[in-house]
């Protein structure tokens, strides 16, 4: 992407850098995250960065050895922008002094969570539409605090707990924050970003509609006339990878879509019909139903289920893309958050957070190389580029399904009975959220059958049929979430209809646990 005008942010450890990505990526500024220690000054003359923003971070400046940036940083003659413990290493290295706090032993006031910044002195353009009702709400989330400012810099902003919560040096466009402006508790925080951008020059150049033509020219070079494999989930990221390649390099793709037998109602016809009759992608359907169903006959346990699933999908993907001449590639909708977490901060590979090959060792099992156009984006880019690719927008905007499938919401054995019992009170639960209007503001929804048979009363007779759980949660991300509130009478209307129309469930109960302590899966 070096044809746009980049923003680097150099990352010190914090749990929230990725916000800050989002938060330029949705004001069409490209933006990389790179951990401190591989931020060079080889580095920064590579990328040429036109602003840099410090992230937070768990360390204490007061520390030696603490995380620091080049030097160099400072005479690149670009805006820098340090928020939290990127105020403080900013301050430490031009002159000024941070005091200790809790994180460092020391005995500053540490300040966490909500707090109300006043504006002090000149207001700079880096708070213009701030202050508008006289003060402003912010997220702070920090130990140790600047007693002392480097020379040259001013005071904009105080809370009770940091007189100097908003400072900047507007002759060298250097300006610091020791609050969180990417996270929600900070509601303008948004405003604060759009004027740093707009002082470091940035014109907006990133869009999908360029991205797309961009990615597609990448492709053509990187392939040439070789031949592709792409792993078909029929999830968003497979399908949106899938289309941007057919568009690059049209019968040079081959995708193969795995039937595990553990899809929703109508999921496999809806993905084949999709992609083979109107995209016309070639497309092998592996229907491998009988085989995975059989392997998981008996089975109880769920990192056992998990596994099982996916070792066979890597053994039936291999089968079948060993049957495609000329394969040199194969294709996977990796995205940026999956490359940040990959990259160990410390440079060590025990704190990694996870590896992400959606089809686990394949590349270097079958000798092939990796195609991963969607590296550089975000989930929310990735629908953008989706709308951008004409793919229909109920499928863009589907909720997340676990590569697993219906196994990991069948608590206990798994039987081909409970399996369509499943799908059809799934389909049903679906169907009332989408009548209700309510789909788009729930991350996932799904039901889950309990490994349990319940006495019920219909028709005067008697039933002994199984019981299910309703799940539906809001989130950002997925790694926090909450139960979405649906009303009593919803609830109720969906049981009921429900009971009525799936033979099998005769009781239905609403999962209202968070994450954490749950998890959003049952397994």
């Amino acid at each position: 992407m070096s044809t746009h005008d980049r923003l680097l942010i150099i990352d010190f450890g914090s749990q929230v850098t990725q916000l800050i990505a989002r938060r330029l990526r949705e004001l069409n500024v490209y933006c990389e995250i790179h951990p401190y220690q591989n931020v060079t000054d080889a580095f920064l003359a590579d990328f040429a960065p036109k602003a840099v923003i410090f992230s937070g971070g768990p360390d204490s400046v007061t520390r030696d050895g603490s995380p620091r940036p080049p030097q160099s940083v400072y005479t690149m003659g670009v805006p820098i922008l340090g928020i939290c413990y990127g105020q403080q290493v900013m301050m430490q290295d031009l002159g000024g002094r941070v005091e200790g706090g809790k994180i460092s032993g020391g005995g500053g006031t540490a300040e966490f969570g909500r707090a109300y910044v006043e504006p002090k002195g000149r207001h700079d353009d880096l708070l213009f539409g701030w202050f508008l009702d006289g003060r402003e709400q912010v997220w702070m989330s920090h130990g140790d605090h600047v007693s002392k400012l480097a020379p040259g810099f001013e005071v904009y902003g105080t809370s009770p707990n940091a007189p100097f919560a908003i400072t900047g040096n507007p002759a060298r466009h250097f300006y610091a924050v020791q609050f969180h402006p990417e996270v929600h508790h900070t509601p303008n925080g948004k405003t604060l970003y759009e004027n740093f951008v707009r002082l470091a020059g940035f014109t907006g150049d990133w869009t999908m509609g360029a991205y797309r033509e961009e990615a597609i020219q990448k492709i053509r070079d990187q392939v040439g006339n070789a031949h592709v494999i792409c792993g078909l989930s029929g999830g968003v990221d497979s399908s949106v990878t899938a289309i941007l390649l057919h568009e690059a390099i049209g019968d040079q793709l081959t995708c193969v879509f795995v039937d595990h037998g553990l899809l929703r109602q109508n999921e496999a016809e809806e993905v084949v019909s999709m992609f083979r009759d109107h995209y016309n992608i070639k497309l092998i359907h592996a229907d491998e139903r009988e085989l995975f169903l059989g392997e998981l006959d008996g089975v109880t346990d769920p990192e056992v289920k998990r596994k099982t699933i996916g070792r066979l999908f890597i053994d039936v993907f291999q089968n079948y893309a060993n049957q495609i001449e000329d394969a040199e590639f194969l294709a996977q909708g990796t995205l940026y958050p999956d490359v940040i977490e990959s990259v160990s901060f410390s440079g060590g590979p025990s704190v990694t957070i996870k590896s992400h090959h959606n089809v686990g060792g394949l590349p270097e099992k079958m000798g092939l190389k990796l195609v991963e156009p969607l590296r550089e984006l975000f989930k929310d880019e990735v629908r953008a580029l989706g709308h951008e690719l004409g793919l229909p927008a109920s499928f863009i905007g589907r909720h997340p399904f676990p590569g697993p499938g219906l196994a990991i919401r069948c608590p206990g054995e798994i039987t081909r009975e409970k399996l369509e019992i499943l799908r059809q009170a799934d389909a049903v639960y679906i169907d009332q959220i989408r009548r209700h209007g309510l789909y788009d503001e729930i991350w996932q929804a799904f039901v889950a059958i309990l490994p349990v048979r319940t006495v019920g009363v219909m028709g005067d007779g008697r039933t002994y049929d199984y019981a299910c759980a309703l799940r539906a949660v809001t989130s950002v991300d997925g790694m926090t979430a909450d139960y979405y509130p649906f009303s009593h009478d919803f609830l109720g209307e969906t049981a009921t209809r429900i009971i009525n129309e799936v033979q099998g469930i005769n009781r239905v109960t609403y999962d209202i646990t968070s994450k954490p302590p749950g998890t959003i899966e049952w397994e």
